[in-house]
């Protein structure tokens, strides 16, 4: 979650909807989003909404599950107003900030009153982020216990220096040892990884993702380290203390850990997220796939970002998207509460898509994902732009004959050219 909130309309107080987002609101699964804006400290490269003791000015963290507990509340009564159907919730997921800084009574509190207010579907999807220094055993046995099936580990590298250049804290050691414990509480698990650090060089990062990989977690994510505006990383780089991450050695990385996880019977479902056994029905990856199941390890999640769900983002900075409209919360934790204190709606804006920004979104975040994008949703030049694309060897053939727009190897590397040839008129 970037910390830097888009411009746009401002948001009524009492956060009611338009009528718009009833439409065909039944045919979407609904999901949860809880931010917790906690770290202990502050990562060089991150831009995220997160802050440390010092940066919290008057917010307690102690207060935050209860606030956040409100809002959840608040949104119930959101939806009902605006006249939107009653939907279990399909996934929920507590990202950060370190969710599990907070004691997990607070966790599991939170996650309570979601259940106790939209119930969830069968084989529902709750995840929880955590950093490998800040849960033990007994932690996630209580996860487990209070509902949540899986933790999302941010293990980012096994090689010290690289740990060091990232400012992580956790011993590489901690891996193996959280991701057993997970796995006695009955959790699925995953492990984020970054490449492109400076100062990491192709074998650091080999031996990064081959550390993961004799884990073997159910679902690995890897992304390249984008340098943001206004981070420490930034400062760094401009200092000429350390070097920018090189392009083309970013793409030899990854072309180096898809080659190993697909070797290792992983398989890319979105261009940066690779899962255990996801394959399609027909054994044609990203045709025929099957529905949700105790066997896909995807993260729903964030498939239902891509697919284009609805999700309701609960804390400070959090996103939301119902049925076209999207809306962000104010930032501090300290206005945060402040709002929800006031029984007001904590967003700061929001903005309601138009057909031609929600096709133009839908080709871009459809074309990510291994399930892709139907031919038949592309304008009529769009249409004529797959062959050339084929040509250049970017999207699969195959999957193009059975109407779907699949990023061959090449094509990931090259997405956002792919989107641009596809949308251009």
């Amino acid at each position: 979650m970037p910390s830097a909130l888009p411009l746009a309309d401002p948001a009524p107080a009492d956060g009611l909807l338009p009528a718009s987002v009833t439409a065909d609101a039944s045919s979407r699964n609904f999901g949860v989003y809880l931010h917790v804006p906690f770290c202990r400290v502050r990562c060089g490269y991150c831009d995220f909404n997160t802050y440390t003791a010092e940066e919290l000015r008057g917010a307690k963290r102690s207060d935050y599950a209860g606030q956040a507990i409100d809002e959840v509340h608040q949104a119930a009564h959101v939806i009902a107003a605006s006249g939107l159907p009653a939907r279990p919730v399909s996934t929920v997921f507590f990202g950060g900030g370190t969710p599990t800084m907070l004691p997990v009574t607070d966790l599991t509190a939170m996650l309570s009153s979601v259940v106790d207010t939209w119930g969830l579907v069968p084989g529902a999807e709750v995840t929880t982020e955590a950093n490998p220094d800040s849960v033990d055993l007994d932690y996630l046995l209580a996860l487990r216990a209070a509902g949540f099936t899986r933790v999302s580990f941010g293990m980012q590298s096994a090689v010290p220096h690289v740990l060091a250049t990232l400012e992580r804290t956790h011993d590489p050691a901690r891996v193996p040892l959280v991701v057993e414990w997970a796995r006695q509480a009955g959790l699925q698990v995953s492990l984020d990884l970054i490449y492109g650090t400076p100062g990491e060089s192709i074998e650091d990062w080999r031996a990064s993702v081959e550390h993961a990989l004799a884990q073997s977690p159910d679902h690995i994510s890897a992304y390249a380290l984008i340098v943001e505006d206004g981070t420490k990383l930034a400062r760094q780089i401009r200092r000429g203390e350390l070097a920018m991450p090189d392009d083309d050695l970013q793409a030899d990385m990854y072309e180096l850990v898809d080659g190993l996880l697909t070797g290792a019977g992983y398989s890319w479902y979105e261009v940066s997220n690779w899962a255990r056994g996801d394959r399609g029905a027909d054994g044609i990856p990203g045709v025929g796939r099957p529905a949700e199941s105790d066997s896909d390890y995807r993260s729903r999640h964030n498939l239902a970002y891509w697919q284009g769900h609805d999700w309701w983002g609960i804390g400070p900075g959090a996103h939301s998207h119902v049925g076209g409209v999207r809306w962000w919360n104010v930032k501090h934790p300290a206005a945060y509460a402040d709002r929800i204190g006031a029984g007001l709606s904590p967003a700061a804006g929001r903005e309601t898509l138009d057909d031609e920004t929600r096709r133009v979104e839908r080709v871009l975040l459809s074309t990510r994902i291994r399930q892709g994008l139907a031919i038949s949703d592309l304008t009529p030049q769009g249409r004529t732009a797959v062959a050339g694309l084929i040509a250049d060897e970017l999207v699969d053939a195959r999957a193009a004959m059975h109407g779907t727009i699949e990023l061959t190897l090449r094509g990931r590397l090259l997405a956002d050219a792919v989107v641009r040839r596809l949308l251009e008129d």
